[in-house]
């Protein structure tokens, strides 16, 4: 290996290979460290990779990336214990080239992806874990490896390991994450043929769906279940807030088990037969919960720099953004021969104003606001969904008697002015 590189990227995740994608293709000397077998082998997601951003790295990349589906489809469940009022879009137009979001499997998708950086001139190193910065005069100036010989040093590090990074923790950019700045998520990939699939799902050949489940999925605890439609596989999970979990003392596998048995899902997951079983930390903090991303020599991307949309369940699209911009940033940094924190504060600049910036602000109190008041979850999806049923009941009672039933179950007065006043609530938070 060189004495010193221009760019070291630690973590081989969507936002590190990306930034050491971009590095390599403007030519400077990048290091790629991954401390699993291979990259993507330590790496989860619900499975959906969004086209635009990952397409202003790789123009054309689903033609040869191993995604899974294309998705023309996306539902939203909410659910009851033995209901569910179901949304959906699903559109031709998705079903076209370039296509919006696919399916993928990320031990498959983050090798091939890292594969590309290698190719545009990156270097990657797996089973490496880094063990700390070394920092000289208040500035990053490389890492330290569990490997021989393990010191490298850098120009800029890129901090891409993951949620609750105990690299940024280490210097300083942030404090222990709170129960309720994490969620767990839980996920297995369940074998079903492909034929099956599309049947179950209403899909033609090759197309893709996506389900999320909210409500009774979680058991009324802050967080959603999902169900992707892969080539010959599914993807089935569920992800809640630390706290929550421990708040009403359920274990992870406990809940997958659940959504696994409900009856809304049991259907079309049946007949599967579980291939593999992953958990991974997920940060649900947001704007409110971000680290500090730019120090003299160091930046901090993706999961490390909470970059997730906890509303729209969107993750890897800011990650891919987050690494593409902090390459520029480098790049530019590197014509000037300035890697201070200022010369860096370019990547937070571009950062915030970007739609992942934008995004995150405009959420900023959602996880917050649903965590304080459970019961958008816990009690309005079931009153929602019981409406549903004695309407769409055929009793020979009429609709409006129907319609004054359901306004006396809500309760008293009071009890309506509450629902409005959290409607309302809710409306700002999201807004």
């Amino acid at each position: 290996m060189p004495e010193k590189f221009d760019a070291i990227v630690v973590g081989a995740g969507p936002a590190g290979i990306a930034c050491a994608y971009e590095l390599g293709k403007a030519g400077a000397n990048v290091l790629l460290i991954e401390r699993g077998e291979y990259p993507g082998s330590k790496n989860v997601m619900g499975g959906v990779l969004y086209r635009k951003m990952m397409e202003e790295i790789v123009p054309d990349f689903h033609k040869e990336a191993p995604i899974e589906r294309p998705i023309v489809e996306q539902r939203f469940m909410m659910m009851d214990k033995g209901s569910a009022v179901t949304f959906s879009y699903k559109g031709m137009e998705w079903a076209q080239e370039p296509f919006n979001n696919f399916t993928v499997l990320r031990a498959k998708f983050d090798q091939w992806f890292a594969a590309k950086a290698v190719e545009q001139g990156a270097l990657l190193v797996n089973e490496t874990v880094v063990l700390s910065c070394i920092v000289e005069n208040g500035r990053v100036v490389g890492v330290r490896t569990d490997r021989p010989d393990g010191e490298l040093r850098a120009d800029v590090v890129v901090l891409a390991d993951g949620v609750n990074s105990l690299l940024a923790k280490s210097l300083g950019f942030h404090k222990e994450f709170r129960p309720d700045e994490v969620a767990l998520a839980t996920m297995e990939i369940l074998k079903l043929d492909k034929k099956i699939i599309e049947d179950r799902f209403n899909l033609e050949e090759g197309q893709g769906c996506t389900i999320e489940l909210f409500g009774d999925a979680t058991k009324g605890i802050l967080g959603t279940g999902f169900l992707y439609t892969n080539k010959d596989t599914l993807s089935i999970g569920v992800g809640t807030l630390l706290s929550g979990l421990i708040k009403h003392k359920i274990k992870p596998y406990e809940l997958m088990e659940y959504v696994k048995t409900h009856p809304m899902i049991r259907p079309y997951i049946q007949g599967a037969e579980a291939q593999e079983y992953l958990a991974h930390l997920i940060p649900e903090g947001g704007y409110r919960s971000m680290p500090k991303v730019v120090g003299a020599g160091v930046l901090v991307v993706g999961d490390a720099a909470q970059l997730v949309n906890a509303i729209h369940r969107e993750g890897s699209n800011m990650a891919m953004t987050s690494g593409r911009l902090a390459a520029e940033t480098i790049v530019a940094a590197k014509e000037r021969g300035d890697f201070s924190e200022a010369g860096l504060n370019g990547y937070r600049q571009k950062l915030m104003g970007s739609f992942v910036g934008q995004d995150l602000k405009k959420y900023k109190d959602a996880t917050h606001h649903f965590d304080k008041f459970p019961q958008y979850f816990d009690q309005y999806i079931p009153m929602m969904n019981k409406a549903a049923s004695q309407m769409l009941t055929v009793d020979g009672a009429s609709k409006r008697e129907k319609q004054k039933k359901i306004w006396r179950d809500i309760g008293p007065v009071k009890a309506k002015f509450k629902i409005a006043r959290d409607l309302i609530r809710a409306w700002k938070v999201i807004k």
